[in-house]
């Protein structure tokens, strides 16, 4: 193994700790305190891996990580943090490192962290990374905007890692598919990539999927049966909707990821795992903490490196490159001639809000394809849902509402005038009462059509049926 590794670390004590965990272990050792001897020692050395401590008496570690990235790319880096600064590790992570460790550590994950630093492919430079990212996709994402080419490049830094990865985001904006990136471009891609979702299992049976059982441990354990975390040992296990999870498995969870080893239900015995971890959530993971559904210590424990997936309307330059790949592959599968979409399509597609994100677009997509036939999308086969709640163009005059007719009785004399005039007849009115008439006004006023009314009054056209069947039966039952 040719090349030495050079340990930067100010504090005598650690330096020698840190210095003997390594040689024990077969790897030649060379010391720095200070960035100045740091840099001499680079320039003389053939050096494989530099374990960086960013607190250093003559400078900040980052600037000599920034110097590796730039003139030494094939040197993976390690850096040091004192607990409490983990924002400077996510720093030092987009900066091109490769791992970090945070004080203080155990000889096992120190010793993991070396071996997977010095056993995986050169370190990739972030030339190479620009143009990866360039492409139409990436592991599995499609679009080019700003916002996906850094989520590009922080996947990249993060599979380098070993660190835990907690992805927020709302639903339908790709947190499994970051997920599986984040996998595929790791040490750890020709291993196990195991999913789990919290939400989806019964809370009784949790433990259970994620450990493990014995044969006879409870009612229905026929035989053996290894849990997620064992069928993922040495690659990634992805805990999906983690803040849906109870809080007595958070508890095992904790230990789990504390000690690397799994207890399935029904054993005595512990058992060793190597486990990536990353999980994610639609939720905000703080506001459960606070409110007391989410355990505080392991959120710190999961929340090292955390990635937000964006959501669809945030990048709105992606979405007709999302549907036009799509539409090809669901084309394909269906044996339809379908080949893009006319122009009024693409106005609707890039104007909508999507408040379920790619899930919801590809669902539309989905139907038009099985419903209809090409060779061009037109608005005709769109969902009636979607051509009504698209985004409007900025208003140019008063709003909608605003030349609705008032109901019979309402006075309309008056509208022109102040608040107080135009809400004098309303006054004393059940509110209800009001909504009633304002929305029967609102149908009239758009020619008896609902999905009108409904586009006016920003309600889904459901909504409005609902209310019309339910004033119906009340009269129905004043009559009898």
């Amino acid at each position: 193994m040719p090349g030495r590794l050079l340990l930067v670390e100010d504090t005598p004590s650690l330096s020698m700790v840190y210095r003997q965990v390594l040689e024990r272990a077969g790897h030649p050792v060379i010391s720095a305190s200070t960035l100045a001897e740091a840099r001499a020692q680079i320039g003389v050395e053939r050096m494989r891996l530099v374990m960086l401590d960013l607190q250093l008496p003559d400078g900040d570690g980052l600037e000599l990580l920034d110097e590796l990235h730039r003139d030494r790319p094939e040197v993976r880096v390690i850096v040091i943090t004192a607990n409490g600064s983990i924002n400077r590790a996510v720093q030092a992570m987009r900066a091109g490192a490769f791992d970090f460790l945070v004080k203080p550590f155990d000889e096992t994950r120190l010793l993991s962290a070396v071996q997977n630093a010095l056993a995986t492919a050169p370190f990739v430079p972030e030339a190479a990374v620009e143009a990866e990212t360039g492409r139409d996709g990436f592991e599995g994402f499609i679009g080019r905007s700003t916002a996906m080419r850094e989520i590009y490049r922080m996947v990249r830094s993060i599979g380098r890692s070993t660190a835990t990865v907690f992805i927020t985001g709302e639903s339908g904006t790709g947190k499994d598919v970051c997920a599986r990136a984040i996998h595929a471009v790791s040490a750890r891609a020709a291993k196990p990539f195991v999913p789990l979702n919290c939400a989806a299992i019964p809370r009784d049976l949790l433990e259970s999927e994620v450990f493990g059982h014995l044969k006879g441990a409870f009612t229905g354990a026929l035989s053996d049966k290894p849990g997620a975390a064992a069928v993922a040992n040495g690659g990634t296990l992805f805990l999906d909707e983690i803040c849906e999870m109870d809080l007595s498995l958070q508890t095992k969870l904790l230990r789990f990821l504390q000690t690397s080893t799994i207890q399935p239900v029904g054993s005595a015995r512990a058992t060793p795992v190597d486990v990536r971890i990353v999980c994610a959530t639609n939720r905000d993971p703080a506001e459960e903490v606070r409110a007391g559904r989410f355990r505080e210590d392991l959120y710190y424990r999961l929340h090292v490196v955390p990635i937000h997936m964006p959501p669809l309307r945030g990048r709105p330059e992606d979405i007709i490159e999302i549907a036009s790949a799509n539409l090809a592959a669901f084309a394909a599968e269906e044996g339809k001639t379908f080949t893009g979409f006319d122009p009024e399509v693409s106005r609707i597609l890039a104007s909508r809000p999507w408040p379920g994100n790619v899930r919801q677009l590809l669902n539309v997509l989905r139907n038009v394809v099985v419903l209809h036939d090409g060779p061009l999308v037109t608005a005709d086969m769109l969902p009636v849902e979607l051509s009504l709640t698209e985004a409007p163009p900025a208003p140019v005059a008063a709003p909608a509402a605003a030349a609705v007719e008032p109901p019979a009785g309402s006075n309309g004399a008056r509208s022109a005038g102040n608040l107080s005039d135009r809400i004098a007849p309303l006054v004393g009115t059940p509110l209800a009462e009001v909504e009633r008439q304002l929305i029967e006004a609102t149908i009239e006023h758009c020619g008896g059509s609902i999905p009108r009314a409904a586009k006016v009054l920003e309600l889904s056209p459901s909504t409005i049926y609902r209310k019309i069947e339910s004033w119906a039966a009340g009269q129905r039952q004043a009559g009898a």
